[in-house]
């Protein structure tokens, strides 16, 4: 959700406890999460008030959305090599998807 932009910066994060109750797994699970997440710099801890999407790492979340877009991609080139669908087919359909065509 961070990555996406759907939790922007700032944004208050679930607590522990509260996230853990409510996805039914380990406090310990759902710490290693945050401390990943807060090692990645995707997020920042506040003692006494919680845990936040960190508002400096746009550089980073942009590059893992731009990871994540390539990702993709490479899947859709793989399975239009496969068929036979040449470069310039493909780059024709991803106009066509990209503009909503």
């Amino acid at each position: 959700m961070i990555i996406s932009g759907e939790l922007l910066a700032e944004s208050p994060l679930p607590s522990m406890r509260l996230l853990a109750k409510e996805l039914r797994i380990s406090v310990i699970t759902t710490k290693r999460a945050y401390t990943d997440l807060e090692h990645d710099g995707f997020i920042e801890t506040v003692p006494g008030k919680g845990s936040f999407v960190s508002g400096k790492n746009t550089e980073l979340i942009r590059e893992q959305q731009l990871r994540f877009a390539e990702e993709h991609l490479q899947k859709a080139v793989d399975a239009a090599k496969s068929f036979g669908i040449n470069k310039q087919e493909l780059t024709e359909m991803l106009a066509i998807i990209y503009n909503g065509e």
